[in-house]
């Protein structure tokens, strides 16, 4: 979480930020012209991981940007869909091993099922097949009109909402764009983990961002 010197966390609930102050008692205000603040995790973040309760929010590898997900986009045909390439594979496999060495309850992991999310899910996570659960309202919801982005923004708002049990965590793997329509963060860069607080209600805080590079530095 930001330290007292910025005085603020961020609870996203239908779209608008609530500026909150730390100091107790302060009440929200909905400001939906508020400018969302990037938040570097320190160390502390792992412990809170561990302890459970909060969902991780991961994009996904870097692309081949050679190649464009076509207009009609099949979900089983990675041949209409721009993917994952090698970098994009390495990355994918570097977090999720970094995870693993963090020690971080994973209860379930939620991906969209476009096919560089779903390939990102499968490198960082390849011991826990039994708990990936894709998801088609997480796909991609760059190309879409607004009415079109409606189902997909309710769901994700939904998934990083919806509580977790102490103990444990939720991990959900899709895309940039997504996140950016609901609490207009658009994550970069690939690869980057969100931690928020999912408060119940499609209310949440954000806590935190790990870049890949900065994996390193909190293992230590």
């Amino acid at each position: 979480m930001q330290t007292m010197k910025t005085n603020a966390f961020r609870t996203m609930a239908g779209g608008f930020a609530l500026v909150c102050g730390l100091l107790g008692g302060t009440a929200c205000a909905a400001d939906p012209d508020a400018t969302f603040n990037e938040v570097m995790a320190e160390k502390s973040i792992l412990q809170q991981l561990r302890q459970g309760g909060l969902v991780l929010y991961m994009r996904h590898g870097t692309t081949d940007n050679s190649r464009a997900d076509q207009p009609t986009v099949d979900f089983n045909d990675c041949n209409t869909q721009r993917v994952l390439n090698d970098e994009g594979r390495k990355l994918a496999t570097a977090v999720g091993k970094s995870i693993a060495q963090a020690a971080i309850p994973i209860l379930e992991i939620y991906h969209s099922p476009m096919c560089r999310a779903r390939e990102s899910t499968e490198l960082a996570f390849p011991q826990l097949k039994k708990m990936f659960k894709p998801e088609a309202g997480l796909a991609y919801s760059g190309n879409l009109t607004t009415d079109q982005k409606k189902p997909i923004v309710a769901k994700t708002r939904e998934l990083v909402s919806a509580k977790v049990p102490a103990g444990t965590n939720r991990v959900i793997v899709a895309h940039a764009p997504n996140m950016a329509d609901v609490m207009g963060y658009f994550v970069k860069p690939e690869g980057t983990v969100v931690v928020v607080r999912p408060l119940g209600s499609d209310k949440f805080e954000y806590i935190a961002s790990i870049p890949p590079a900065l994996w390193a530095s909190l293992l230590k």
